[in-house]
């Protein structure tokens, strides 16, 4: 199939397009891809295209064929992004899931997506079957990528390598109003949702295509280092690739596993101008910028996505740059509905931040997307400074949720998609973000609460504000020595609302998203013996 002289934007040709431009970018890796590892770490666009191929050609083997569906749940690595292209490019609907997910959710998960095969590692079987879950029914393929150390591939799992040299497969995108992938949300309060995006929601969008246009401050130049820690089986990574093979950087590094140790090694190689992740990766290396801050000196540029970011983590990382003038670039979006609005931060705004915790629940300005503000209960839209659901209205908006279509059609209302998150019109239309509808807290903003306790707490590596009917509101403290010192707490809760008695929970320990979301409801249940909640969960 000949490479398009024009940018495609059915995900499957991206590669074939990237490896055939003139500038590419050359993408550095923290370990080898688990369906290459004797290949190393580096590759440019003609090696990562000639990868995807030949991955479909392994597709293609397995007797997948265009129209099938793949589920894909494999150790996080950017391999898995590599994989939904190859399935994209030879017509087969690459369903991507989180391996961190529960086993018995995943069960579910791979139940509504109803796979002709499922592709997963190792680990993943192993923790399944652990937990006493069988993941797959019969009549599914299961392919398996990578070894576990010292085991055999279980009975009746196919070995990806087994399914080399077979001949080339057909390129055979979809149509680009057609299904080209799967991603799912994080799934804080239960089973993630498995959200249906087509090449003409997603990368034909003018959202997501703005991200690969060069904009001062927010995107790339050929001179830039650009890094990413990222959960590599969500949306963002659509959009992620797609900037990068367009405005081709001098280097890409994509980081695996958002581990200390691996950070720092990976960062103290290649010390990027630009560095992407999720605001609680960000949270967890503040303890990393404090004893290694010339890892970030270079920054230009830091992105946080997927959730609220918290005013110590932007002054901690814009203050050890050494840049001339760094900035955080920050927003609201969601996978079913993509970018809603986007905000820039610069040091000299950061240092102003103690004591005014509203400032980054100021997620910016929506350019690319009409947002109203409605009462929960009327629907009726409310005026300025209302606090109220935020609905959204836009054309990457998904096709559905794959196996709950009636889920998907409960949350439009004459075209606006109601989004479940809680907020308030500022000012010019500016966004200011306060919860999710299911973590309400009365009176109050819990971003903001925990915020607040953030700054006032050095040691405190994660805090978690859990609402309790008919009581105040339970913290729940991660501390870095794991001590909390009662004087401490009370000089951290001076001037505060009424708080119930903290509860010291290992980092380690509390339960998350792939995108490292706390979920909010098992850590209820894990300290307080109770699911019960102040919202109604009922846009969730």
């Amino acid at each position: 199939m000949a490479t398009p002289s024009r940018k495609p934007i059915n995900f499957g040709l991206l590669f074939d397009w990237h490896a055939g431009k003139e500038h590419q970018t050359e993408i550095h890796l923290d370990r080898p891809f688990d369906i290459a590892p004797e290949r190393g770490t580096v590759y440019d666009g003609i090696a990562l295209a000639a990868l995807v191929r030949e991955a479909g050609d392994w597709l293609y083997a397995a007797g997948l064929r265009a129209g099938d569906t793949l589920a894909l749940v494999k150790r996080n690595h950017f391999d898995t992004v590599l994989l939904a292209g190859a399935a994209a490019r030879i017509g087969v609907l690459p369903v991507l899931m989180s391996p961190v997910v529960r086993p018995d959710h995943l069960r579910v998960m791979i139940e509504r997506a109803a796979p002709r095969a499922v592709l997963t590692s190792p680990e993943v079987l192993e923790r399944a079957a652990k937990d006493g879950v069988r993941l797959t029914g019969p009549g599914v393929r299961v392919l398996v990528a990578g070894e576990a150390a010292g085991a055999e591939p279980p009975d009746g799992t196919v070995p990806l390598e087994s399914l080399r040299g077979g001949p080339a497969a057909p390129a055979r995108p979809r149509r680009d109003d057609e299904p080209m992938i799967v991603t799912h949300t994080s799934g804080t309060t239960g089973v993630p949702k498995l959200v249906v995006h087509a090449a003409s929601t997603s990368l034909g969008t003018f959202p997501f295509q703005l991200e690969s246009k060069r904009l001062p401050m927010v995107t790339s130049s050929r001179r830039d280092v650009v890094a990413g820690c990222f959960s590599f089986v969500h949306n963002r990574l659509v959009s992620w690739t797609s900037a990068q093979f367009s405005l081709a950087p001098k280097r890409v590094v994509t980081l695996s596993d958002p581990g200390l140790d691996t950070v720092e090694r990976m960062l103290a190689a290649h010390r990027p101008t630009s560095l992407e992740a999720l605001p609680n990766m960000f949270q967890h290396w503040e303890e990393l910028a404090d004893r290694r801050p010339e890892l970030f000196a270079r920054v230009r540029r830091f992105n946080s996505t997927f959730d609220a970011v918290h005013p110590r983590t932007v002054r901690t990382f814009l203050n050890v740059s050494r840049s001339r003038f760094p900035v955080w670039a920050t927003g609201l979006g969601q996978s079913e509905i993509a970018g809603i609005s986007m905000n820039v931060f610069t040091r000299r705004q950061a240092r102003r931040w103690e004591g005014a915790q509203r400032d980054t629940t100021n997620v910016g300005y929506p350019p690319l997307v009409r947002v109203k503000v409605v009462d929960p209960q009327s629907g009726r839209r409310l005026g300025r400074g209302e606090p109220g659901l935020l609905m959204v209205a836009g054309k990457a908006r998904c096709l559905t949720y794959l196996g709950e279509d009636d889920r998907y059609r409960a949350k439009l209302v004459d075209g606006w998609w109601n989004s479940g998150d809680l907020g308030e019109r500022g000012r010019f239309g500016r966004i200011r973000m306060l919860d999710r509808e299911v973590d309400v807290l009365p009176g109050m903003s819990c971003i903001e609460l925990e915020s607040t306790l953030l700054d006032r707490l050095p040691k405190a590596s994660e805090v978690t504000v859990l609402g309790v009917p008919g009581g105040p509101p339970v913290p729940v403290l991660c501390m870095r020595d794991n001590h909390l010192d009662p004087a401490e707490w009370a000089r951290a809760t001076a001037g505060l609302p009424p708080l119930g008695e903290p509860r010291l929970v290992p980092w380690d320990e509390v339960p998350r998203t792939a995108t490292w979301k706390v979920r909010r409801l098992e850590l209820r249940e894990m300290v307080l013996g109770t699911g019960e909640v102040l919202g109604t969960g009922k846009w969730t």
